[in-house]
């Protein structure tokens, strides 16, 4: 750099250069024409006059070509350059000039591009390591919510199997004691009949107090969603739950894994489509349908890069984020690749338009009294968010209830759509 001249030093030259070949020019015009020769004083200023005048057509022409070639082209060339980079092209790097003070602004505009590169990928790893914090912290509230919301019910049925459990195990034990006597005398039992059915159905409220309240411990790990169904068909069949109807099984297209305690699953399946058979009693031509799928997930939809983004920086996790349910928790199911449905429906007589948004609330039901404790989807509901999943009630157009399961899938594959940006 410091053996390039400066452009007041180029131009000084060349201008120089210039001006000697123009008075070289019109020496070499007087001495041609022999001007002192010439008697006549209009005809000598005439000549005088067409030499000034080549001469000042050539410097003009020579000297702009010189302006432009020096100052005016590699200006043009700077301005472009310095806009590419300003339109987010940060890697890109501004040519090399012959001048001193081009070469400085060259090199100040290209430290400042790297400059803003480094800032850029500094300002990425703030913000994704914010945004891990953030998840953290939304998590941590929203299980210490869980957790309280669950407190009164978790009191509740703690209390309730001690101070009910033990009773009504003892009165079980008494009631069939006393079927045994009147049975053996001959007497008819269906009274004490009546009132263990009673007490078993207490019994079953209790343990689903308890269910909803302390979910088992399991092994968590990927399974099918299409295995789990198997399992829990042949397990409806083999009781006979299914013979009175029929039902429709049907996986369609590739249906991804689900890291999950597969019990878990297969207790929220057995649960749906024994609702499911129940509410079909009273319908004619009676039908289930158990439809299993894959689909893609919110992430997987995002583009790479936007058209606004700086070349070699990806922010598809603060899209991502963005996209979070209003920014109230995590939506695993946006972030997962793919995305595993199971959708469950019937022909039966649907729900209630007003009953849509409480069938998941605990205690909630529209069974006659005695035929439900009104637990059983408010515990399908949270396992289903357990496995970072959600469910979804609605009624079909020609007529039923579906009930439709979204699990995250899991995918063995790094997020490389980071690396597809740089």
């Amino acid at each position: 750099m410091s053996q390039q001249p400066t452009l007041r030093q180029e131009l000084l030259f060349r201008f120089g250069v210039l001006f000697g070949f123009a008075v070289l020019f019109a020496l070499f015009g007087i001495v041609v024409l022999d001007l002192p020769g010439i008697e006549s004083p209009t005809r000598r200023t005439l000549i005088i006059l067409v030499l000034f005048c080549t001469e000042f057509a050539a410097l003009f022409v020579v000297g702009s070509a010189v302006i432009r070639r020096l100052i005016v082209a590699p200006m043009e060339q700077l301005a472009a350059d310095a806009g590419r980079i300003a339109s987010g092209d940060f890697r890109y790097r501004i040519q090399e000039s012959n001048s001193r003070e081009l070469h400085q602004v060259r090199t100040s505009v290209n430290e400042m591009a790297d400059r803003l590169i480094t800032d850029q990928e500094l300002l990425a790893e703030n913000v994704e390591s914010l945004e891990h914090t953030v998840r953290d912290l939304i998590e941590a509230r929203d299980q210490v919510i869980h957790t309280a919301r669950l407190a009164s019910v978790g009191t509740l049925a703690a209390g309730v199997a001690h101070e009910i459990g033990n009773p009504l195990g003892a009165i079980m034990a008494f009631v069939d004691v006393a079927k045994g006597r009147m049975e053996k005398s001959g007497e008819d039992p269906e009274l004490l009949e009546s009132i263990r059915g009673e007490a078993a159905r207490i019994d079953r409220i209790v343990r689903g107090l308890l269910d909803y309240a302390r979910p088992r411990d399991d092994t968590v790990a990927p399974y099918s969603p299409v295995d789990v169904l198997n399992r829990v068909r042949e397990l409806l069949e083999s009781q006979g739950k299914l013979d009175d109807l029929d039902a429709e099984w049907a996986s369609l297209g590739d249906v991804p894994n689900v890291v999950m305690e597969r019990h878990l699953l297969e207790q929220v399946m057995v649960n749906l489509l024994l609702n499911a058979v129940a509410a079909l009693e009273s319908t004619e031509n009676p039908r289930i349908s158990v439809d299993v799928w894959g689909e893609a997930g919110g992430v997987s939809l995002l583009p790479v890069k936007r058209e606004h983004d700086p070349v070699g920086i990806s922010y598809v996790h603060r899209r991502r984020v963005s996209q979070e349910d209003g920014g109230l928790g995590i939506d695993l199911i946006f972030n997962a690749d793919r995305v595993a449905v199971i959708r469950v429906s019937d022909n039966g007589p649907g729900i209630p338009e007003e009953d849509l948004e409480s069938v998941f609330d605990p205690f909630f039901t529209t069974k006659e009294l005695g035929k439900g404790t009104g637990l059983g989807l408010s515990i399908c509901a949270r396992l289903v968010e357990g496995m970072g999943g959600g469910i979804h009630a609605d009624n079909q157009e020609g007529g039923g209830a579906a009930f439709t399961i979204r699990l995250p899938g899991f995918s063995e594959k790094p997020d490389e759509r980071g690396a597809e940006a740089q």
